[in-house]
């Protein structure tokens, strides 16, 4: 069962990268100035987007479950 968790923790993790890579890879200009708004952001404000983008994985998983 724990080998089980390891390889769906490993999967997720791959499908995480693939997620993160594709704004990068079609738009790298728009990432660019992206990153850098998100720069510009003060920790609060991406602590709070952090939370809500959280608990919003974690309402979808419970919801796929």
């Amino acid at each position: 069962m724990a080998n089980n968790l390891w390889y769906e923790l490993f999967l997720a993790f791959c499908l995480m990268l693939i997620i993160e890579g594709i704004l990068p890879f079609l738009y790298p200009q728009r990432w660019r100035k992206l990153v850098a708004q998100l720069a510009a952001i003060d920790n609060s404000a991406l602590r709070t987007i952090g939370l809500i983008s959280m608990l919003a994985g974690l309402a979808g998983l419970y919801l796929a479950r």
